[in-house]
């Protein structure tokens, strides 16, 4: 038995929280179990939950800055003591989301009408941040291999011609792929060659499971400044709604172009002050709760693939080297995305989201981030509803 306890039930309801208390905005019902969105339903470490408390017991929350040793050190130590990589404090920006830091990074490194390259099924937001931004969204579709995604390389190596921007996802929301370093050599070696700046989207960096290892891009070239990797702790420590995230940028003059967005045209540069707190302290302090979490979202994984091959054979679930993302093969069952949804919502009473939002039809994401008990209510509440299909 560890420090914390991932087994506790936290009772989320009437928290305005999104996942729990507006499920019918996706869904269409209010009374169902949500397994959508993609934060936990776990009580953040012991150490961000104190450096919060002590914060708020001040009483002053004024204007607050974030460029100084104190958070970007947090964020350097974090990568050296995690994946043991050295990078500058100046590389540090912050950012109130990760979309916000991409969209600006679009704009800035690209112009309208200019080529987008992402891998797909990919995270939904990014559909309409490319699209809105007034680029085109070119889709390398991973291939599905035997139980797995790989990359096209040959498709990519083409649609990269001509294209400014390759935006990056490791690990991979929906499919859970950790991308290797011989993955990542080959495409820094692409976009290096075509001159295509990579922007990485790294917020599941934490949660790697099995012989899989995240590697950040940033590390495997000396000179790194035609990428740069936006992320935050708020995935893994559980603080989304405290508001705050961060780049790393190595290019000196990307970095203050990215300042002069954030500070004199959006007017953002006042930090979430409870944001900032947690990251130090999650980064600081709170390593054996990742731990802890990584060790019971992966016994999660394994005790949802042995429900489904004992109870649901017809779904395909292979274990994802990361992320709390689970991504289920459906197409087996031999029935429409709409069918399936229909008897998920009101006969299982359960709301797990359809591939189809991430481009990946046949497919659903189940969110595993939670305790065992939920999980496996969640899991008789699928089989009641795929036994109905079954007639």
């Amino acid at each position: 038995m560890g420090k914390y306890d991932f087994n506790e039930v936290v009772d989320r309801k009437n928290t305005y929280c999104t996942q729990w208390d507006y499920i019918e905005d996706r869904f269409g019902e209010a009374d169902l179990l949500p397994f959508s969105i993609s934060d936990t339903e776990f009580r953040v470490p012991t150490p961000v939950l104190t450096a919060i408390q002590e914060r708020v017991q001040h009483g002053v929350f004024g204007y607050s800055r974030w460029n100084h040793e104190a958070f970007k050190g947090s964020v350097t130590h974090w990568y050296q003591t995690r994946f043991d990589a050295q990078f500058d404090m100046d590389w540090v920006l912050y950012s109130p989301t990760v979309c916000y830091a991409i969209s600006v990074l679009i704009r800035l490194k690209s112009a309208e009408r200019d080529r987008v390259v992402v891998f797909s099924p990919m995270y939904d937001a990014f559909y309409s941040l490319i699209r809105e931004n007034n680029r085109e969204l070119v889709e390398n579709k991973l291939l599905w291999d035997n139980g797995t995604y790989r990359i096209d390389f040959e498709r990519l190596e083409k649609q990269l011609q001509g294209a400014k921007i390759l935006l990056l996802t490791n690990p991979h929301n929906p499919t859970g792929r950790v991308f290797d370093k011989r993955e990542l050599a080959r495409i820094i070696e692409i976009c290096m060659r075509q001159n295509v700046f990579i922007i990485s989207d790294d917020i599941h960096m934490d949660i790697v499971y099995g012989d899989a290892r995240y590697t950040p891009i940033l590390s495997m070239v000396e000179n790194p400044v035609n990428m740069c990797i936006c992320t935050s702790a708020s995935k893994t420590m559980n603080t989304p709604g405290l508001i705050g995230s961060y780049l790393l940028v190595p290019d000196a003059t990307l970095r203050e172009a990215f300042l002069k967005q954030l500070k004199q045209q959006d007017a953002l540069s006042s930090v979430s002050i409870l944001g900032m707190y947690a990251t130090m302290a999650g980064y600081n302090e709170s390593a054996d709760y990742v731990d802890e979490l990584v060790v019971h979202l992966e016994s999660n994984m394994h005790f949802l693939k042995n429900y489904i091959t004992n109870h649901i054979p017809e779904i395909r679930f292979e274990i994802p080297e990361g992320t709390y993302l689970a991504w289920l093969d459906v197409s087996a069952l031999g029935v429409t995305e709409d069918a399936l949804q229909e008897a998920l919502i009101h006969v299982g009473k359960v709301a797990i989201m359809p591939g189809e939002t991430y481009g990946g039809n046949g497919f659903i994401r189940m969110n595993v981030a939670c305790s065992r008990s939920k999980l496996l209510d969640g899991l008789e509440r699928m089989h009641q509803a795929i036994q109905t299909l079954r007639r």
